[in-house]
């Protein structure tokens, strides 16, 4: 599945030009934590989020802690993101951006690494769309179930090859037999983590209608 099949296309946004009241005002009224800046030409020049809000002096943060580090230009550049009224001066720049054809597991992955809720998605560095969380679990929703064909050996066919698939359980000798699409698992798995992996496989597959464990049990010959 690709970003461009769940993003978001009626995108909220704003001009460089547009006021910080004005962001706040369209973040409380679209119950969103962020807003993609863009140019006349539709061409994403940054990002303004409730965390670059947060440290405005409005709320009292006009007057921040000196860090000794800092150089005259990044005090500088600190005081006029806190203090200007401009979106195109508080916003964040670069921020980061996912391909329309990007695979959604990338986006899930990066929202994970990054902490982040939602990424602008670009078509030729044009904004098309924003991808969140909200978006990638509407696609868990929707999701369609497994397409196994039915029939217990195309079950045990299908759980053999899954097992292998980035499941931890890669190179464990796990056996499995299938009788009226009861699933039953043998093998040598010693952690629960990777029992319960091995269950949650074989469930996820088209047509199981249960799982016994025989983990602790010798495979019968």
């Amino acid at each position: 599945m690709r970003v461009k099949d769940v993003m978001t296309t009626s995108v909220v946004k704003l001009s460089p030009d547009n006021s910080v009241r004005q962001a706040a005002r369209i973040m409380l009224d679209n119950h969103i934590s962020g807003l993609p800046v863009v140019d006349d030409d539709g061409r994403l020049v940054g990002l303004i989020s409730e965390g670059d809000l947060i440290r405005r002096t409005e709320l009292g943060g006009g007057v921040p802690i000196v860090d000794a580090t800092m150089g005259a230009e990044d005090r500088a550049n600190a005081y006029v993101r806190r203090s200007s009224w401009r979106v195109g001066d508080a916003m964040t720049t670069d921020p980061l951006t996912i391909d329309e054809d990007a695979s959604v597991a990338r986006v899930a992955a990066i929202m994970h690494e990054r902490g982040i809720k939602r990424i602008p998605v670009l078509r030729n560095s044009v904004l098309v769309g924003i991808i969140s969380r909200a978006d990638l679990l509407q696609a868990v929703l929707s999701a369609k179930q497994d397409e196994t064909a039915a029939g217990d050996e195309a079950i045990r066919r299908s759980i053999l090859v899954r097992l292998g698939e980035n499941t931890g359980l890669e190179g464990l000798d796990v056996k499995v037999a299938v009788t009226d699409g009861i699933v039953h698992l043998w093998g040598n798995v010693e952690t629960a983590e990777c029992r319960r992996a091995a269950r949650i496989v074989a469930e996820n597959v088209r047509g199981v209608r249960g799982v016994v464990e025989h983990f602790s049990e010798p495979y019968p010959q």
